[in-house]
């Protein structure tokens, strides 16, 4: 019984001198391989040598500040709702009086954490923020981990600092250069 129609002929032929002796097929593997003997090698020496992202390339995650130095983050939720990995949780507090130099509005992110795991750098997370909050870094790449609790990052880790702060694409979302 015949289920497709992809049946192949084969070829029952008698092997030739030649192909008895393999050495075209030998002649053929040798000279692969010295052609790829003298071609320049692609390994880079990492820590000397950094290697060139792609224009789109989406590094690690960042939580952008304002010029005045304030979080942006307002604790919405809609990153973590777009997130396809469920990567990103977060628990939402109100301001106290005399915090409004810490945070923009009244309601923030207590905790802000990315699990680095689960995270498939989508970029979902910051099409979704309507603060332009949270961005993926075009030039840090993930570290290794060696132990698991070093893999969820929290607000320590996120909330950029205010001496070096990332330069991420926020003029695209505001139209103010950060």
């Amino acid at each position: 019984m015949q289920l497709t129609n992809r049946a192949k002929k084969t070829n029952k032929n008698p092997m030739t001198i030649a192909e008895r002796l393999y050495l075209p097929a030998l002649a053929g593997g040798l000279g692969t391989t010295i052609k790829h003997f003298f071609k320049k090698k692609p390994t880079i020496q990492y820590p000397e040598q950094k290697r060139e992202f792609s224009p789109v390339f989406r590094g690690l995650h960042v939580l952008k500040r304002d010029d005045q130095g304030r979080e942006r983050c307002t604790a919405c939720g809609l990153c973590a709702v777009a997130c396809p990995a469920e990567a990103i949780t977060m628990i939402a507090g109100e301001r106290e009086p005399g915090q409004e130099h810490l945070y923009r509005e009244e309601k923030y992110a207590v905790e802000y954490e990315v699990n680095m795991l689960r995270c498939i750098f989508c970029g979902l997370c910051e099409e979704a923020c309507p603060k332009a909050a949270i961005f993926l870094q075009p030039d840090k790449i993930a570290p290794a981990f060696f132990e698991r609790d070093q893999v969820i990052f929290g607000k320590d880790r996120l909330v950029e600092k205010m001496d070096d702060r990332a330069s991420v694409g926020i003029e695209k979302y505001t139209g103010v250069k950060s």
